[in-house]
């Protein structure tokens, strides 16, 4: 539903990832996400693939080009959980948060699983809905607006670069760590 509306492969570039970089896509639900991420760090990168529903995690892999398959490791974890996205401390160049953010029940734990992951000056990519569009996107007490998610990553200790439209109905910010 999500991709037709936010543009994983524009918004990606917001990162400035490189070839060879390591990156987390936290709640990769299908994996739009996971391959433009894959298709800039290429052969000597890593896309981790995280996500709490297992099915998905397989339907990411079947629907995987050959090319990325060996760049996209899928990972059945919990973002939300110390120790849940089973990666190594300051192991991620790079973490992407897509469509994601407003399922979160409890964002202190996926804040300090974040910071765990990303190296110390790694980015934070954060693709939300902007709004509850008539069923479109989440039901209305749900959407976490760019203001709140701005507070909260910067309350979080994240230091904002940049935010940016990530599609007609979502907005995109972009942080690094501390």
């Amino acid at each position: 539903m999500s991709v037709s509306f936010s543009v994983p492969h524009e918004n990606v570039l917001q990162l400035g990832l490189r070839e060879g970089m390591k990156v987390g896509d936290f709640g990769a639900g299908t994996g739009h996400y996971s391959r433009a991420a894959a298709a800039i760090v290429g052969h000597s990168g890593r896309v981790y693939a995280i996500d709490v529903q297992e099915e998905i995690l397989k339907h990411l892999k079947l629907n995987t080009h050959a090319h990325h398959q060996s760049t996209i490791e899928t990972i059945w974890g919990d973002i939300e959980k110390p120790g849940g996205s089973h990666l190594r401390d300051q192991s991620l160049d790079a973490i992407i948060l897509a469509n994601t953010l407003f399922q979160i029940e409890n964002r202190f734990g996926l804040l300090g699983e974040m910071k765990r992951v990303l190296k110390p000056g790694g980015k934070l990519l954060v693709v939300d809905w902007a709004g509850s569009y008539g069923g479109m996107g989440p039901v209305p007490e749900k959407v976490v607006t760019e203001h709140e998610a701005e507070a909260f990553f910067i309350n979080g200790g994240f230091h904002k670069v940049k935010s940016f439209r990530a599609g007609p109905h979502h907005y995109g910010l972009v942080f690094t760590s501390p």
